[in-house]
């Protein structure tokens, strides 16, 4: 079950960005991490509260699975596991490729979930 801590580790990065994205998203603090002025973050609130969920969502689904799988259900709590963190990767490489200048982020965002899905699967095949 190693992989279940870079999954985790994913799942609580993103339940941090979903603060940031839905909760506190016109601060200071959001703003400066999404490099956004105070009009664009008003203008782009709903979206931004919208994309949040998306994350918690994503979290919750790896959390979900990481617990389903210590509880000795292999088969589902890896297929939870791989879901979420095979969707977190794949938003990683989408931001990488149509934002150049996010690279870092993205590379920030999806080093967890990679390591999740490799390990997952390493764990799987073994």
């Amino acid at each position: 079950m190693i992989a279940t801590i870079p999954a985790v580790l994913a799942a609580l990065l993103h339940v941090y960005i979903w603060v940031l994205e839905s909760v506190l998203w016109t601060t200071p603090r959001a703003r400066r991490v999404f490099g956004t002025t105070p009009q664009e973050a008003a203008s782009t609130r709903e979206m931004a509260l919208n994309q949040g969920f998306y994350n918690l969502f994503l979290a919750v689904v790896t959390l979900v699975g990481v617990v389903v799988w210590a509880l000795d259900q292999r088969a589902v709590g890896s297929a939870l596991v791989l879901a979420g963190t095979g969707s977190m990767l794949a938003a990683a490489l989408v931001l990488a490729v149509t934002s150049p200048g996010k690279r870092r982020a993205a590379a920030t965002q999806g080093a967890f979930p990679l390591l999740a899905v490799v390990l997952t699967v390493v764990e799987l095949t073994v």
